[in-house]
C-alpha cells in the first residue's frame, strides 16, 4: 500500500487534535462545572491550556515535517 519511503499520516495528527480539544473545550468546561474559587485554579487552568496548545503546536510541526519529507523523497525519486 505504501512505498518504503512513504509514511501514513492519517493518525499522526490525532494527538494534536486531542491536545487542542483538551485545551479549548475540556479545561474551560471543567472550570465552569467545578465553579473554582480563587485565582489559583484559574491560573492553573490557563497554564494547562497553554501547555496543551504548545505541545499540539510542536507535534504538528514534527508531523508536518515528516509528511513533507516523504513527499519530497517521492518526487525526487520519480525524476
Amino acid at each position: 500500500m505504501f512505498e518504503a519511503q512513504q509514511k501514513s499520516t492519517g493518525t499522526t495528527y490525532t494527538i494534536t487534535v486531542a491536545l487542542l480539544v483538551v485545551a479549548f473545550i475540556l479545561i474551560p468546561t471543567l472550570l465552569i462545572v467545578s465553579r473554582p474559587f480563587g485565582y489559583g485554579s484559574i491560573s492553573l487552568a490557563i497554564a494547562c491550556s497553554g501547555l496543551c496548545v504548545i505541545l499540539a503546536w510542536e507535534l504538528w510541526h514534527k508531523f508536518s515535517r515528516l509528511s513533507i519529507t516523504s513527499i519530497a523523497i517521492q518526487k525526487g525519486s520519480a525524476k
